[in-house]
């Protein structure tokens, strides 16, 4: 029930992870690890945008978005090769738009001033958390101050304003994570994406793992707290990009998941939790026991609907005795629903004696 969604044909350009403190807890140890990291050339995002323009020929709003790592993290000389690359196909019309991902403490006027040049519209910072305690403890470099400044320096620019933010970091609660999102939406971003905190190889993080020094959320924790920040976000109209990790790409980069709430389909699995919470709501609201439903939504929330293994359909009549007709209609938007009662509790029981 991702709300707001733009269309926009995105061309997506990788960033591997590079984090040069040695305290942050995803730095990696190896240093042959981290070598690769610096894989990305002017020559490689070529092909990738030439390969995205070959299979799209349509006239659409075309965005490249550099992602994964952050942008600002690159080389000076590389961030400005790459940018004066794309920024030929905006003026030949191929391409619309440039998005970059950016730390707080790397925002400043001169960089802004860079990034408008070559039609840079839309900045997402790496905040992963707005709670000073747990950034040190992560040994992550900005504090919220950094977020407050970078945030208001993007907005006063012109620039679209992104977020990412993280759940479960070290020592971080749900009250933390909630009180994170609160103060993000106070400064009205475009964007938002969310990220369950996966321990992976090679990283301090491992090593605190290893000792006991740090315990990842389960899946259905991080299920639950990623569901009440989809309410908040939706309710407050900030597009919501994306919720866990769906590709392998930024996994591989660093090697494996060692442990953390990884599902290959995370997304869909806290979505199916949002529209079970609806359909219940709905449900509970009929002055009659009900027995089975019709329920009409736009073609592309039928999954999400039924659920991940049919989970929604199955815990519906486990814990609550109704079954589920769902019926796609594309008159209806995405995320809303309209129930129907096929049956009632009496019906079915009515049913039976005949039968007998």
């Amino acid at each position: 029930m991702l709300e707001n969604q733009e269309n926009i044909y995105i061309i997506p350009i990788f960033i591997p992870y590079m984090v040069f403190n040695q305290e942050n807890i995803f730095h990696i140890q190896n240093k042959e690890d981290n070598s690769k990291t610096k894989a990305i050339t002017k020559q490689k995002v070529k092909k990738i945008i030439d390969t995205y323009l070959e299979n799209q020929k349509e006239d659409v709003y075309k965005e490249v978005v550099f992602w994964g790592g952050n942008f600002t993290k690159l080389d000076k000389k590389l961030q400005e090769e790459l940018l004066k690359l794309v920024y030929d196909y905006i003026e030949k019309k191929q391409i619309n738009s440039i998005a970059v991902t950016a730390s707080p403490e790397d925002i400043n006027k001169d960089l802004l001033k860079e990034l408008k040049k070559y039609k840079v519209k839309t900045i997402e910072l790496d905040v992963q958390s707005t709670n000073n305690y747990i950034l040190k403890k992560s040994g992550i470099n900005h504090t919220f101050e950094h977020i407050k400044k970078a945030s208001k320096l993007i907005k006063w620019h012109g620039f679209k304003l992104g977020y990412k933010m993280l759940v479960g970091l070290p020592e971080s609660t749900r009250l933390d994570e909630l009180n994170t999102a609160k103060e993000l939406v106070k400064f009205k971003p475009k964007t938002i994406k969310i990220f369950p905190v996966l321990v992976l190889k090679n990283t301090n993080l491992e090593k605190e793992y290893e000792e006991g020094r740090y315990e990842p959320i389960t899946i259905n924790q991080a299920v639950e707290i990623c569901k009440e920040l989809v309410y908040l976000f939706n309710r407050k109209k900030i597009n919501i990009l994306k919720i866990g990790l769906q590709s392998t790409q930024i996994v591989n980069s660093l090697n494996n998941v060692i442990a953390g709430p990884y599902h290959e389909v995370f997304e869909q699995l806290v979505l199916d939790s949002v529209w079970y919470d609806s359909i219940v709501d709905k449900i509970k609201k009929f002055n009659v026991k009900v027995k089975e439903v019709e329920i009409k939504v736009n073609p592309l929330d039928v999954n999400s609907v039924i659920g991940y293994n049919m989970e929604n359909a199955k815990k519906l009549k486990d814990v609550y005795e109704v079954d589920i007709k769902v019926q796609p209609d594309e008159g209806i938007k995405i995320g809303k629903s309209e129930i129907e009662i096929l049956k009632t509790y009496t019906d079915f029981k009515d049913e039976e004696k005949i039968s007998k």
